[in-house]
């Protein structure tokens, strides 16, 4: 157990540094003249990411959990290939990353990196690691739990974005927007 907590912490930390990234892009974005939309649903968001890793240490502890290598280590390989790909969505787009939804007006899309080829990159390794990190440990209610609650705040989260793009964005866009992507 004592390894993945370790991990459950690693990642924790993660999320500190995307935090101060976001917090940090945040302020530079703003000072562009940067409008964010969807503020509402954010607050949900952060719980929501906050429950998953709670979860991951809570129900393998109350509910004894075995690690089971068919299981985990296949999860575990996922977990670290969703970091990798949301560390790829953060080093594309750079000081336009974010956790929130701003737009600064006449920017321009960014469609390289994989926003060449998904068109919300970010958000399937939320959806792998959401399902995987639980699992690396068979805490399979909080992979589930924050599954389904995800899928249900992505669809708002998606719309709020896309919609976002499309009143800022010039007729002629890229037709790639993605998540926390700023113009």
């Amino acid at each position: 157990m004592e390894p993945y907590l370790l991990l459950i912490g690693l990642v924790a930390l993660e999320r500190l540094a995307e935090l101060a990234t976001a917090r940090r892009n945040t302020r530079r974005s703003l000072s562009l003249g940067a409008i964010e939309y969807g503020r509402g649903h954010y607050p949900a968001m952060v719980a929501l990411h906050t429950a998953l890793l709670l979860g991951c240490v809570v129900e393998p502890l109350v509910a004894d959990r075995p690690f089971l290598p068919v299981l985990g280590w296949p999860a575990l390989a996922l977990v670290v290939a969703a970091q990798g790909l949301r560390w790829w969505c953060i080093a594309t787009l750079g000081p336009q990353w974010n956790t929130r939804v701003l737009v600064v007006p006449g920017r321009p899309l960014v469609a390289a990196g994989p926003y060449r080829l998904l068109r919300h990159p970010n958000y399937v390794a939320v959806v792998v690691e959401g399902a995987a990190l639980p699992l690396v440990h068979t805490a399979w209610v909080t992979a589930a739990a924050f599954t389904l609650l995800n899928l249900a705040l992505l669809g708002v989260r998606i719309r709020c974005e896309e919609d976002a793009l499309a009143h800022a964005a010039p007729v002629h866009r890229s037709p790639v927007p993605a998540e926390g992507r700023a113009r």
